[in-house]
């Protein structure tokens, strides 16, 4: 039982983790993919609006994408592998 990721799954469908995205963020992905970045994953902390991490083709880089769709790559959590 210890050791074992109790936490769930992510999303396998794409349109699953876009929800809830504004439309400027998704503007934004859109543009980020054709330079292979792709969409990690997304926080949804409670009462706050939902938090989309991006990485990079080599998975070395992580940014967050703000409500406006700019890159903040430096966000104020840390992003673990």
């Amino acid at each position: 039982m210890y050791g074992r990721e109790r936490r769930k799954p992510q999303a396998s469908e794409p349109a699953a983790l876009r929800a809830g995205l504004t439309p400027a963020q998704l503007k934004a992905l859109e543009t980020l993919e054709h330079f292979s970045w792709t969409l990690k994953f997304v926080r949804r902390p409670m009462f706050e609006d939902p938090v989309p991490v991006v990485v990079d083709r080599e998975g070395k880089r992580h940014a967050v994408l703000l409500p406006d769709g700019t890159l903040d790559d430096s966000p104020a959590f840390p992003i673990r592998d």
